[in-house]
């Protein structure tokens, strides 16, 4: 993707990496298996975080809130998200280079087909919930304390908004999550498992969607980075705002602090490290 006035590479490595609510490739019956309910058309978002790999140092993977407030090129000021809606993954991608002025090295995109069938692949993945969750939304009843998920149950614990902080307190899930599927899948035990591996692998190919400029040794650097213990973090923001979109998280001056730090390849000090919800 290129268009007039797009930020210059940057230092390190860095992937947009999205979860779409694509229904491709689902029957009707997984449909309902895993409560997505039907193909929506035009598709959303509601999972976006930056995967950022420096030149040397622990990498960070980043949650971009669904509701953060900017501006999106040729539209108007909405959430984040909106721009999926409005222009796919590319207008995603510009609406967040020309706001933080990060340069994008690769896209990644998963769907919920995809996602599940990569979860039951490498076996289920193993979580400890401080408490328990019951969503019928989502079609979940979890109970407190670790258990195995897996592919329908994952998909609805990483969609599920059922928490006090809403979607802050889920963009944390998501991350741990995401990088606990990455630890699995760069295991020794499902590398050499012929059956587990031809799992993810098809998992992989059915579900996921990357740029044309991605090439396979780029995920598999990609994984790596993500199963050594990234730092974990949720985009600071400087509170809430009603908008003309709803209420919405404030893109300040925390936050414009924190993206110029990436784009120069320094380190990120210990303030702008929230990772918790709120």
């Amino acid at each position: 993707m290129d268009y007039a006035g797009r930020p210059a590479d940057t230092p390190g490595t860095n992937w947009l990496i999205v979860g779409s609510d694509s229904r491709q490739g689902m029957t009707a019956a997984q449909q309902k298996e895993y409560s997505t309910g039907g193909d929506l058309g035009n598709g959303r978002t509601d999972t976006i975080m930056l995967v950022h790999i420096p030149r040397s140092g622990k990498p960070l993977l980043i949650s971009i809130p669904r509701d953060l407030y900017v501006p999106i090129p040729g539209q108007g000021d909405y959430k984040i998200n909106a721009a999926y809606y409005f222009g796919g993954p590319q207008l995603l991608e510009k609406t967040f280079e020309t706001k933080s002025g990060v340069h994008i090295d690769h896209y990644a995109e998963i769907g919920f087909g995809g996602f599940a069938d990569m979860v039951d692949a490498v076996g289920g993945i193993r979580m400890c919930l401080d408490a328990p969750l019951n969503d019928p939304e989502a079609g979940i009843r979890l109970k407190a304390g670790c258990q195995t998920m897996n592919g329908r149950t994952a998909l609805g614990y990483v969609r599920s908004r059922h928490f006090p902080a809403a979607d802050l307190e889920r963009v944390v899930h998501q991350r741990e999550f995401l990088a606990a599927l990455m630890h699995k899948v760069t295991s020794p035990s499902t590398l050499i498992d012929p059956f587990a591996l031809w799992g993810v692998t098809k998992g992989a190919v059915d579900g996921l969607t990357v740029d044309n400029g991605t090439h396979i040794w780029d995920i598999i650097r990609l994984a790596w980075a993500l199963k050594s213990s990234p730092i974990t973090v949720t985009t600071p923001t400087d509170g809430n705002e009603d908008t003309d979109d709803g209420e919405a998280l404030v893109w300040g001056a925390s936050t414009d602090r924190f993206f110029a730090l990436i784009r120069a390849g320094r380190p990120v000090p210990s303030d702008l490290l929230t990772s918790g919800p709120g």
